[in-house]
């Protein structure tokens, strides 16, 4: 059942619905990591208007999100190559 939250991003109140505490435990932390991060290039460029400063953070973010799947699918990668390697060394074992 979905339950109605409020997130306050940069100073702003948004209302969400969430479907379990899982996901608004998620949502609060990632709006506590971007009011972090906009805090910070507030410090860095505060001649910047706020719309700037939320351009660079979904920037940093989804460049974070691109690295983690790349790695993602690497580690991916690699299991199924243990997985096969593993399998042959099996089977060449249960042979013997």
């Amino acid at each position: 059942m979905a339950q109605s939250i409020k997130i306050k991003i940069a100073g702003r109140e948004y209302p969400f619905q969430v479907t379990s505490e899982d996901q608004e435990h998620y949502m609060r932390l990632a709006a506590d990591d971007v009011n972090e991060t906009l805090a910070t290039y507030s410090q860095k460029f505060p001649d910047k208007e706020l719309a700037d400063k939320l351009v660079f953070v979904a920037l940093i973010e989804t460049m974070a999100r691109l690295r983690f799947q790349k790695k993602a699918a690497l580690a991916e990668q690699e299991a199924n190559s243990l997985g096969s390697e593993l399998k042959a060394y099996l089977e060449s074992v249960s042979k013997k």
